[in-house]
């Protein structure tokens, strides 16, 4: 069974939401919820999701990644990622969205240019 801990939290004009684990299809949902939740929290959000904690992430979590962006744009809002150099990191420059999700290495770097 596959184990994702997820916490959210304000901090300033964001909403920050941590997952550590594996992102695969039987867990992408509950993070999908958490995302949700984050972008209804304040209008225009920023929404920083580190995912420095993530060892493994899918397909299915990949779509999580891309709703996110969609969800946060329709809201007139912004996504950060952040990512350490490893699987997530790799999996958004094979499959390019990393010229299309804003990422940073760092929560502090990522809280500093929002």
């Amino acid at each position: 069974m596959t184990v994702l801990e997820v916490r959210r939290w304000r901090r300033g004009p964001c909403v920050v939401v941590h997952a550590a684990g594996e992102l695969d299809m039987s867990v992408a949902p509950r993070l999908d919820t958490e995302i949700g939740r984050a972008l209804g929290m304040i209008e225009h959000p920023c929404l920083v999701l580190d995912l420095t904690e993530i060892s493994f992430c899918d397909s299915v979590g990949l779509g999580v990644l891309v709703g996110a962006l969609t969800r946060a744009r329709d809201a007139q809002g912004r996504l950060i990622l952040v990512v350490r150099p490893g699987m997530v990191a790799r999996l958004l420059t094979m499959t390019n969205l990393d010229r299309y999700i804003e990422t940073r290495g760092s929560l502090r770097e990522a809280l500093s240019v929002a």
